[in-house]
């Protein structure tokens, strides 16, 4: 694998488009990666890679926690790739059974992230995944569901970054990742 050409590979499939959702925002659109199978393994097998410690073994974790929607893409495929269980961070009223609630702002307003009680369980180590890290604050709520069932945050990781944003400021308290990064907004 030659990392820095894959990473402009996927960098040069990734489509950005103007003003999106408001003026001045370059939304990154990383379904042009989900719907290539080509990119979307290189993602995964680049994801997989930065889950190995210094001595090129693999951290020891039990299971990853996608956040809702596109982290549940990457999540559930590095879970059935690594033989890992995947526990589904989403948004408010979605899931059937009993919830643990988590409320964060965001730039434009207020959210909620929920998961199932009994998805985590205490002393369970936990990679958390997202698809990008913009702010940070849903990344830091999905963390805080994680530790307020018990379980530990072993690392955050994220396909796309926009360091612009400082979501690693946010997130400081944590072993922060992400594959790819975009400059500007």
């Amino acid at each position: 694998m030659n990392h820095e050409r894959d990473l402009q590979y996927l960098k040069s499939i990734t489509r950005s488009i103007q003003d999106y959702p408001k003026e001045g925002i370059v939304f990154r659109d990383l379904t042009t990666i989900f719907q290539n199978g080509k990119a979307f393994s290189k993602a995964l097998e680049l994801m997989i890679e930065s889950l190995k410690g210094v001595e090129g073994e693999f951290i020891s974790f039990d299971k990853f926690t996608g956040i809702e929607a596109r982290g549940f893409v990457l999540a559930g495929a590095l879970a059935g790739k690594m033989d890992k269980g995947v526990v589904l961070l989403r948004k408010p009223g979605k899931l059937p059974y009993d919830t643990k609630r988590v409320e964060y702002k965001l730039e434009y307003g207020e959210d909620a992230l929920e998961v199932h009680k009994d998805a985590i369980l205490p002393g369970e180590k936990i990679i958390v995944i997202d698809d990008l890290l913009a702010t940070g604050g849903t990344a830091e709520a999905g963390c805080k569901l994680v530790e307020e069932l018990g379980g530990e945050v072993l690392k955050v990781l994220f396909l796309v970054e926009l360091p612009e944003l400082e979501g690693r400021l946010r997130l400081s308290a944590y072993d922060v990742d992400a594959i790819i990064s975009f400059e500007g907004h």
